[in-house]
Parts: C-alpha cells; sequence; structure tokens
C-alpha cells in the first residue's frame, strides 16, 4: 500500500514546470568584450609573425649602412696585382721528390701548390736560417692541410750549401735561382733586403703576399693564420697535392755560365749577411 501510494507523487513532481532549469540569454556586452580580445590576440600573433620574418632584412641594412662590420687585416701585405711565376730554367739541389741535384726545372712547373718561399745566399746567414726554421715549423703546424702547401727555398749566389742546412730543410724544394732573374719577379718591402721576408704564391702560379720580415714566436702564428684562411677559402677547387709533374720536367743540365761550379764537398758557411 505505501508502494502504490508513492507512485503519483513521484509522477507529479517530474511532471511540475517548476522543476525544469531555465538559461538566460548571454549579455550582448560580454559577447563584445570576448570578440575584441580574441581579435587583439590575433593581431598580436601576426604582429609577431611579421617582425621575425622582417629581422633579417631589417638587420641586413642596419649592419651595411650604419653599424658597417670592420675589414679582416691580414697580418701579410697584399701584393696588388699579383705577379705570376717567371719562366725560367733554373736547377733544383733539392726536391720533395728525391734528395738528388743538377736537375733543371722551369719555375712556372711549381704551379699547382701553394708556395711559401724563402730568399737566401747559400752561405744561409743567420736570418736565412732563421726564415727556413719557421718556414718548417709554420708548415708542420699545419696538420694535415700542409700537403696542400709546398715550402721553397730560392737560393741566390753561387757558393756551396752546407749540409747541416741541407739537413734541416726536410721535404723542401731548394733552387738555385740567380738574383737578377729572381728579383724581376719577388721585390721586398720598403728599407728591406729580398732575404728578409718569407713569400706566398698561390696556386694559380701568382705571388699574392710577402709577410713582414723578423719572424718571431710572437708573430708567427698571425702568418699561419693567414695561410689558413686563405687554405679554407681555396678549398672548393684546390686539391691537396700537385699533379704528376709531365715528362721532360727534369732534364739533363746543361746550365748556363753562372750554374756551371759544382758544389764543393766541405762547403764553407759565412753567417754575414
Amino acid at each position: 500500500m505505501q508502494e502504490n501510494s508513492k507512485q503519483p507523487n513521484e509522477s507529479t513532481v517530474s511532471d511540475h514546470p517548476l522543476s525544469m532549469t531555465v538559461y538566460d540569454l548571454p549579455n550582448p556586452n560580454d559577447l563584445l568584450q570576448v570578440d575584441s580580445k580574441r581579435t587583439m590576440r590575433g593581431r598580436l600573433f601576426m604582429m609577431g609573425v611579421l617582425i621575425i620574418c622582417a629581422a633579417p632584412v631589417v638587420l641586413s641594412y642596419l649592419t651595411y649602412y650604419i653599424i658597417r662590420p670592420t675589414s679582416f687585416k691580414s697580418y701579410g701585405e697584399l701584393i696588388q696585382p699579383t705577379l705570376p711565376i717567371p719562366s725560367i730554367q733554373e736547377r733544383v739541389l733539392m726536391h720533395p721528390a728525391s734528395d738528388s741535384a743538377s736537375e733543371l726545372i722551369n719555375l712556372s712547373q711549381l704551379k699547382g701548390q701553394w708556395l711559401l718561399v724563402s730568399v737566401g745566399d747559400s752561405g744561409c746567414n743567420s736570418v736565412c736560417q732563421h726564415n727556413l726554421y719557421f718556414q718548417r715549423q709554420i708548415h708542420t703546424a699545419l696538420g694535415k692541410e700542409r700537403d696542400r702547401v709546398d715550402r721553397v727555398w730560392l737560393v741566390t749566389g753561387e757558393g756551396a750549401i752546407a749540409p747541416e742546412v741541407l739537413k734541416g730543410l726536410g721535404d723542401a724544394w731548394v733552387i738555385r735561382v740567380s738574383k737578377s732573374d729572381l728579383s724581376k719577379w719577388l721585390a721586398p718591402g720598403a728599407n728591406q733586403l729580398l732575404e728578409d721576408h718569407l713569400y706566398l704564391v698561390d696556386p694559380m702560379g701568382e705571388w699574392m703576399m710577402r709577410f713582414p720580415p723578423y719572424l718571431g714566436i710572437d708573430t708567427a702564428p698571425k702568418l699561419r693564420r693567414d695561410l689558413e684562411r686563405l687554405l679554407r677559402a681555396s678549398e672548393s677547387w684546390d686539391l691537396p697535392g700537385r699533379s704528376v709533374l709531365p715528362k721532360g720536367t727534369f732534364e739533363e743540365p746543361n746550365p748556363p755560365e753562372h750554374q756551371t761550379h759544382p758544389i764543393p764537398s766541405q762547403p764553407n758557411v759565412s753567417e754575414k749577411r
């Protein structure tokens, strides 16, 4: 009897109009505020995108027209215009492929490698030995890139070269050149001697840089950095190693008069400049 009496009551409660939930309509002012916030966020987002896209262009203009970065200054002096290796026949006293002497080569056939060149009289005084020492040290410090650089000692004068000097040169080219021929190609700095400098020749055979004289522990790294920058800049077209020299590069000598004197077995080394 109790269960039957409850059923009508439940039906009555569920059908009563006051039991239905009623929602108010949204306030138009609130909708306007929400829309304005969304619009502002969208505009800020688009402005951020535009700023990011335009920043490289703006910075490039500022850098070029206002800030203007300073140009790189090399340690060596650039030779402008460059001067090509002269096509002259000279005697090879030693070269990387052999330690034999009395061979002739045309200097222009040294193309294909960077050349770090030293000049000195056959007596090789203290300045000459100093340059040859740093020439070898800088070459060694290049690491794996040293295969792209050859050391060349251009020897002037007809005297003998001390065996201990030749022994310390390692795999360098040693070529006897008349000073008159050499002076038509290389030139010293103001108030300097030809023997005071190291010279740099590019793989196309162009003398393009002269380094200050009297290298020391503090200045030799500057020369090496110049050389490393040039090697990096040319690595896209300059390959390690010189191509095989053509047949007939070295000939049995029939030297001119100024090259006919043999090298004595016991040379007399002079230390005077």
